[in-house]
């Protein structure tokens, strides 16, 4: 197995490259597609059917935006946690993915990116269902591990033979330090994600955002202290940024 990291629109891509098929660890953005293609075809010299796999890790835009499309172009499977209802179902969904798409679009304005429409389904239609500890299917040297806190569906996958877990938001790397993402919806399963992956002691640790990287037990203990106890989300953002306005206007 041989691992592509790739730069994609606002987050790292990465590719499992073996000989006879491609595994992609996460469900990328929609503007990733076309970088997809052309690496595949023109630095691979191989075809978009020997992408076999495409794993969701959660629904944000950067991670689940691309999966649908790549399947029906690829022919691939989808997997993803086995958790049921839909991220963005009703309507505190529907407005949850609106937040999360411009999110996504000021974070690439950050990062000096041209505007793209990254728009995608709300809805995942996966072919496999993981719990923890699964095997991906098809590719038994990944496991599949729940680590939910960012969401209620987050999965990272440990990489048995080389043992790098590629860990997706779990973790984001900021100008040299780990900080948690944002939102934290679930902060005690956050805090327990964290402790799980840190009692495996991996050899590496895969970021969606920063790399490939190797923290010191420091570093994860001050990251652990950096933890959320409350809820950080979209609403309460909002509500906290309205309180300070009529605070300052009274």
């Amino acid at each position: 197995m041989k691992l592509h990291h790739l730069q994609g629109y606002i987050q790292s891509v990465y590719l499992a490259e073996y000989t006879d098929k491609l595994l992609l660890l996460d469900g990328c953005s929609r503007a990733d597609i076309s970088m997809l293609k052309k690496f595949i075809q023109d630095e691979l010299g191989r075809p978009l059917s020997d992408l076999k796999l495409v794993v969701v890790t959660h629904m944000h835009p950067d991670h689940a935006g691309a999966a649908q499309k790549l399947k029906s172009l690829t022919g691939c499977k989808i997997a993803a946690a086995d958790v049921s209802g839909d991220w963005y179902g009703g309507l505190s969904g529907r407005l949850m993915y609106i937040t999360d798409i411009l999110l996504a679009k000021w974070v690439a304005k950050r990062l000096k990116k041209p505007n793209r429409i990254i728009s995608y389904p709300r809805t995942l239609k996966a072919d496999y269902h993981l719990i923890d500890g699964d095997l991906l299917p098809g590719f038994n040297d990944w496991k599949a591990l729940e680590t939910q806190g960012h969401t209620d569906r987050d999965i990272s996958l440990h990489h048995l033979d080389t043992d790098k877990i590629y860990v997706a938001d779990l973790m984001v790397k900021v100008k040299g330090h780990y900080i948690p993402p944002f939102p934290v919806f679930y902060p005690n399963r956050y805090r327990a994600s964290l402790e799980k992956v840190i009692n495996l002691n991996p050899a590496s640790i895969v970021l969606a955002h920063g790399g490939e990287v190797q923290p010191s037990m420091a570093q994860f203990q001050h990251l652990i202290s950096l933890a959320p106890r409350t809820p950080t989300t979209h609403w309460r953002s909002i509500k906290a940024i309205i309180k300070k306005i009529i605070h300052k206007n009274r």
